[in-house]
């Protein structure tokens, strides 16, 4: 109940606003415990100065292209990809177990070969295009060094699974004649295939590393240079002052703040031990326990990348790849967005009511009317990136002039005043944060590659539909599973790179809109993370909280309910993401599927007026169901069945008190 806490926090109005080093270190820790992206070398010597150094002149050299216009196709992407094998090498040890302060031998070779692929495209690029295919051995020699080494750096970066997944799909290149059914296909020599992978622009240098190299690396500066100038803190106070004091108000708090910082990191882990740092000690401190505590950052960290205007890296290739503006895309997100955290503050809320937790002493919580008075300004970056983004500006003028507006807001309060040593530490920080996403799209090139070349894609799609009898739902379940399963190894980048030229295709055959499609398979690779056996944002949460990592995974997998929900609604009722828009239907879905949501976090809390007994929990969910259906007369019996619960539940209140289910 409220008055017992477990392993609570002693709280001050300090440690609202930051956490203390001791936390930071801590939470250093667990990232690079959970996520390999986070493992870097602690070099000494000159090391760290040449790092800063190569760091800030990739920075410098995307800024330039943005301002002033892109390189033509490869002599943009290869300097790209050749940056971020170079700090690679320097950063990410063979093993993580093998960390050492300065780097080995036979890294220092393969920081050389880094370097000479991507100069090979810059020395030869006339060359290349003139020999349209006819390459001689040169050609493969250096195809055949930089595929190994983007294999090699994806296993450091990313984990064995990407990087076996396109060994594999390398291997069916090969051996197309020896395959059955329709896997089968001709099949290519290894010159054809590595050279196809590296000289052309529909393998490792495609659409993915494009996007990388123009749009996605600047959003990454525009959130390095946010966090250096205190803006993500700022929003996480205004969360707590707002929430902090209502029932539950510390975990409510959370779901905001990492709402709105997991917009802009684009990564569930790093949000997770950024925002929870502060989130989970509030709430550990009001009576959550750990893995609920842990569970509800984990959910809340994990939607912040579907969480319109930035969202994750994965949104800006989908622009690529259906072809439409950006805003299009994150206009579309909002309402699903909406209707997620929507899940998740409604789960918080009832386990608040049916535990008795209240808020944190007035006290103790940051005067949020203050804060906005006091530094408003701080929030005009944001404002200024949705409003360039309506206005028609590409994402990567819109991420430029971002970056400036975050550097001139900066210099409008003394605490967040930018120097020198600030703006080369956001240089180094964005170009380190951008790593992990160049390698896994590099890695997820190499996939698309082989797709494109062997016709891979049209037969999985078609094979998909074959094995769903045709039928929409059935096609959707097995899309959602693969999503699922492909995420729980697979970064969120390269999981939809992969799944949008197999699985979109099949969901697109059986009369679904391209971008519903898109999307569909874009939410179930994002929240893998909190989908156990292995979901990576609850056990980093775990660490943060110190809680049984398994039972906060599939805590945050029942609070997470309305992420596996939220795609099907969509789907069933395009007009919610603003496509064949009806606005009957589009008042429609959003009624019945608010009420769903609503239904479905009372069923699993087991709480709705008062606690449920088993029965209710089944007719909630039940109701549930009934109001996500695209029927009218389901929807109907369903908000007839919640609002008979309901009132029960409140006649039975009166007259005798709680019960526990």
């Amino acid at each position: 109940m409220a008055n017992k806490k477990d392993d609570s926090e002693n709280i001050t109005a300090e440690s609202v606003i930051v956490p203390d080093k001791t936390a930071e270190q801590e939470a250093e820790a667990i990232l690079a415990k959970y996520d390999p992206e986070f493992s870097f070398r602690k070099l000494k010597g000159y090391w760290p100065h040449l790092i800063t150094a190569i760091c800030v002149i990739w920075s410098f050299g995307q800024l330039y292209t943005a301002a002033f216009g892109v390189f033509p196709s490869t002599l943009q992407r290869a300097p790209h990809v050749g940056f971020a094998l170079v700090l690679i090498y320097i950063l990410y040890a063979v093993s993580r177990k093998r960390k050492s302060e300065t780097v080995p031998w036979n890294d220092l070779i393969m920081i050389l070969l880094s370097a000479c692929v991507a100069l090979y495209h810059v020395f030869f690029y006339e060359d290349i295009i003139n020999k349209a295919g006819n390459y001689d051995n040169l050609d493969f020699a250096v195809s055949l060094v930089a595929v190994l080494l983007i294999l090699e750096a994806s296993r450091r970066v990313a984990g064995v699974v990407i990087t076996s997944l396109a060994a594999i799909f390398l291997v069916y290149a090969y051996i197309g004649p020896e395959l059955p059914g329709f896997l089968a296909h001709p099949g290519f020599t290894v010159e054809r295939i590595v050279t196809f992978q590296w000289l052309s622009t529909e393998g490792i240098l495609g659409i993915p590393i494009d996007v990388s190299s123009t749009f996605i690396f600047l959003f990454m500066l525009f959130a390095s240079f946010l966090k250096r100038s205190g803006i993500g803190d700022w929003m996480t106070n205004v969360a707590v002052g707002i929430t902090g004091g209502s029932v539950g108000g510390p975990a409510k708090a959370a779901v905001i703040a990492s709402a709105l910082q997991g917009t802009i990191s684009g990564s569930s882990v790093a949000n997770v031990v950024g925002t929870g740092s502060v989130t989970i000690p509030l709430m550990k401190s009001i009576g959550y326990r750990r893995e609920f505590a842990g569970a509800v950052e984990a959910c809340a960290s994990t939607g912040g990348q579907l969480m319109p205007p930035i969202m994750g890296a994965a949104a800006f290739i989908m622009t690529e790849f259906l072809n439409i503006p950006y805003i299009q895309i994150a206009l579309a997100a909002a309402i699903p967005a909406f209707f997620y955290f929507t899940g998740v503050f409604t789960a918080v809320h009832l386990e608040a009511k049916r535990t008795g937790l209240h808020g944190m002493p007035k006290e103790l919580l940051p005067d949020w009317r203050s804060l906005i008075k006091k530094r408003w300004t701080l929030a005009l970056p944001i404002v200024a990136i949705v409003a360039f983004l309506t206005y028609g500006f590409t994402p990567m003028l819109a991420a430029l002039f971002g970056l400036i507006a975050i550097i001139a807001v900066s210099f409008l309060h003394a605490e967040t005043r930018m120097g020198p040593r600030d703006f080369i530490q956001g240089l180094e920080d964005g170009a380190r944060s951008a790593l992990p996403v160049v390698v896994a799209c590099a890695t997820a090139g190499i996939i698309v590659g082989v797709i494109t070349l062997s016709g891979l894609g049209l037969k999985m799609a078609g094979g998909i539909v074959a094995l769903a009898g045709g039928s929409v739902y059935l096609t959707l379940i097995f899309t959602m599973i693969s999503s699922l399963i492909l995420g729980m190894g697979v970064p969120t980048t390269a999981n939809y790179i992969i799944q949008s030229t197999i699985s979109a295709p099949a969901l697109i055959q059986v009369g679904i809109p391209p971008l519903a499609a898109h999307l569909f398979v874009f939410y179930f690779g994002i929240i893998a993370d909190i989908t156990p056996p292995v979901a990576l944002a609850a056990f980093a949460a775990s660490g943060v909280a110190k809680s049984e990592p398994f039972r906060t995974g599939f805590t945050a997998f029942k609070l997470g309910y309305g992420a596996y929900i939220v795609p099907y609604v969509f789907v069933m009722f395009p007009s919610l993401l603003f496509i064949q828009f009806s606005l009957p239907y589009f008042i429609e879905g959003l009624l019945t599927t608010f009420f769903g949501i609503y239904a479905f976090g009372s069923c699993a809390i087991g709480y709705l007026r008062r606690p449920c007994v088993w029965w209710e929990r089944v007719l909630l969910l039940l109701a549930g169901l009934a109001l996500i259906s695209p029927r009218l007369e389901w929807e109907i019996a369903g908000a007839a069945l919640l609002a008979l619960l309901y009132f029960r539940q409140r006649l039975a209140a009166g007259r005798q008190p709680d019960i526990q289910a």
